[in-house]
């Protein structure tokens, strides 16, 4: 099924040979779907940590050319013979997780984030920062329908790590978020919403993330050399420093997990067994599962989130990548990425 005739080719942003680590515009032959898959047209697209990761060449190289992108709100525009889950004009999005081999251990057990043969969006597979994108309909999710396509894009990946994040760290009443980026200031209304006392710490000197913090809502907001008010329960690191690691352990109380939620952090120096005794933890947070996206947006579609973003044209998605790395987006960047022909945002 198609909702209109496609194009035959379309606009990316592309890792290439030759291209170092600066995204080359290229022009992409539309491909045949598999069955059971939809093609998206993409409205909006998160510019994630892991997209600077794999750019800066901190990931494992992917074959080239590679469209990165994996935080994707889009219409479904075509389905795949079999694909019957979403109408077409359907607005839905595209995760991190693109598709499993649905038959391993870890499959059958509901883990399906340790997947052997898991495929990425944006980095295994080509994801959105495009005009089009194929998706497998079983890993895509209906987007609740009081998100504009700018604000839904976050919800794709800083929401679901940052949900998983926080389910890692169930009883923690005062929980400490490392790094107040995309993920740190949606899970922060999470954790707010639950009761719990939160505090954001950021990177020294900035004040402008500190002050999102506050407007959100948290207890206290200061820099990661502070000392907060009271020791943590908890702590859900999202800035990919390893340095973090026995800082957020030596402000924890006993019993206190650290959750590591970055794909990608520098090393954890050696640091004190007494950080860690009396039964304090260290866990990491690989990838995300269908039931982390059902649950994540049940929970968005009832609650109003703040989403703060800053957007820009696809053609732009370089000089998204250098803002992020410098630290000068405050909330989540989002590439707008309507083909012509194309609806604009919601």
């Amino acid at each position: 099924m198609k909702s209109a005739p496609l194009p035959e080719r379309f606009a990316a942003m592309a890792l290439v040979d030759g291209g170092g680590s600066r995204l080359q515009r290229i022009d992409v032959p539309m491909p045949a779907l598999a069955p059971r898959q939809v093609r998206l047209r993409v409205r909006a697209c998160g510019v994630c940590r892991t997209d600077l990761h794999l750019v800066d060449g901190e990931l494992p190289a992917p074959r080239r050319p590679r469209i990165p992108g994996h935080e994707v709100v889009g219409e479904v525009v075509e389905a795949g013979a079999g694909a019957r889950r979403f109408a077409l004009g359907a607005r839905v999005g595209l995760p991190w997780l693109y598709g499993t081999c649905a038959a391993c251990a870890y499959c059958a057990s509901g883990r399906e984030n340790l997947c052997a043969d898991a495929r990425f969006t944006g980095y295994t597979v080509d994801g959105g920062y495009a005009e089009y994108v194929a998706a497998d309909e079983d890993h895509v999710f209906a987007i609740p329908p009081q998100y504009t396509d700018e604000q839904a894009a976050p919800l794709l990946c800083a929401g679901l790590i940052g949900h998983r994040a926080l389910s890692m760290a169930p009883g923690a009443g005062v929980l400490g978020i490392f790094g107040f980026g995309a993920a740190g200031h949606l899970i922060a209304q999470v954790a707010l919403a639950q009761g719990r006392q939160v505090f954001a710490f950021t990177r020294p000197g900035d004040d402008a993330a500190q002050a999102l913090a506050r407007d959100i809502g948290v207890h206290w907001a200061g820099d990661s050399t502070m000392r907060p008010p009271s020791r943590l329960d908890g702590a859900l690191l999202f800035a990919p420093v390893g340095d973090l690691v026995p800082r957020a352990l030596e402000l924890s109380a006993p019993g206190a997990t650290v959750v590591c939620a970055g794909i990608h952090m520098s090393d954890i120096p050696s640091f004190p067994y007494r950080w860690l005794w009396q039964e304090r933890s260290v866990r990491s947070v690989a990838n995300l599962t269908r039931r982390d996206g059902d649950e994540f947006m049940a929970w968005a579609a009832r609650h109003a989130l703040q989403v703060h973003t800053r957007s820009y044209p696809l053609e732009q998605a370089n000089e998204a990548l250098d803002d992020l790395r410098a630290g000068c987006v405050q909330g989540a960047a989002v590439l707008r990425c309507t083909a012509a022909g194309g609806h604009g945002p919601s």
